[in-house]
């Protein structure tokens, strides 16, 4: 088992610092802005300026799950994101295209993917294992992979988590080709704690994850990796899934069936986050806090099916479980 010790979310939703959000958020409402924290009690005000709202985020939540564990360092960071740096990648193309000569270089620096796992560790003094994993809407999945491989070598405490944020850009790119999305885009992060041993501060268990991609049959590779981990078709206590947009998903309800799982235990997290391309962190969170608070739901299910072929499962069990 891989013991989820302390977790934080900022998103759209009152997520932050706020234990039993999941009984208290419903669908996001549009139009909708991030619900920021005051950064200033994680950031220091010379370094805040600099940040951009991806940056700020996340050393907010990793600093949040640090100071929630109890740790003074975690072994490693390891952080998942499928778009990056999205606001600096923007100014530096722009200023490609408006500056003569010498370009300044902050907005490249802070353009580049593995950025948030550098200024996390550069924020916290971190010198041990540090990983970006980008995979498009499977790159939490490959980074929760990781952490579960750094786990099993022994590492004690691994500092996990996903960030993605939305630009204006976005929105035209989408109207442009007509995607037609069922949920607007948004911006989102989400770390956990993740350590091999049980603590006082465990609330959930990650039991297992798969990544998959050019997925062409979901229910039957859903049917094997529960059946790979020993949960009957009527062992899955809450389902999050993503939407039900796309042919994938089209199994994936027809899976419900068998799952016997009434309405209020099948929730479309999209609905709740909006899309980002690692939301299914934010569906893990929402999950983890959900088993916190109600000692009926043993086992959760996040199926991840945000791109056609793709497939993300994540298995979660309560502590007592």
């Amino acid at each position: 088992m891989y013991y989820i010790t302390a977790a934080s979310t900022i998103s759209h939703q009152p997520t932050f610092q706020n234990e039993g959000f999941s009984a208290l958020i419903g669908p996001l409402e549009m139009p909708s802005t991030l619900a920021s924290p005051d950064y200033k009690g994680f950031i220091e005000a010379s370094l805040l300026r600099r940040m951009s709202k991806i940056l700020r985020m996340s050393v907010a939540c990793a600093k949040d799950c640090i100071s929630q564990a109890g740790i003074e360092q975690p072994d490693a960071i390891i952080v998942g994101t499928g778009l990056g740096c999205l606001l600096d990648t923007e100014k530096f193309l722009n200023n490609v295209l408006t500056i003569e000569g010498m370009l300044p270089p902050t907005s490249f620096i802070q353009s580049t993917h593995n950025t948030m796992a550098g200024q996390i560790s550069l924020s916290i003094g971190n010198h041990g294992y540090n990983m970006t994993h980008t995979q498009n809407s499977l790159s939490f999945e490959h980074a929760l992979l990781d952490a579960m491989l750094l786990v099993d070598e022994g590492e004690q405490n691994v500092l996990i988590g996903a960030a993605d944020e939305a630009i204006d850009f976005l929105s035209e790119v989408s109207i442009a080709l007509h995607l037609n999305l069922q949920q607007k885009l948004t911006s989102g992060a989400s770390f956990f704690m993740l350590s091999r041993e049980k603590s006082v501060t465990s609330f959930a268990c990650v039991k297992d994850t798969v990544a998959l991609g050019l997925v062409t049959n979901a229910e039957k590779e859903i049917s094997a990796f529960l059946q790979k981990n020993d949960i009957p078709s009527n062992g899955v206590d809450l389902l999050l899934f993503s939407g039900s947009s796309n042919g994938l998903n089209a199994q994936v309800n027809s899976l419900l069936e068998g799952l016997s799982l009434e309405k209020a235990r099948q929730v479309d997290y999209l609905s709740l986050s909006g899309i980002y391309p690692t939301a299914s962190a934010f569906a893990v969170h929402y999950a983890a806090d959900k088993m916190k608070s109600d000692r009926f739901i043993k086992t959760a299910l996040i199926c991840n099916t945000l791109i056609h072929s793709n497939l993300g499962l994540t298995l979660l069990q309560s502590v007592e479980a």
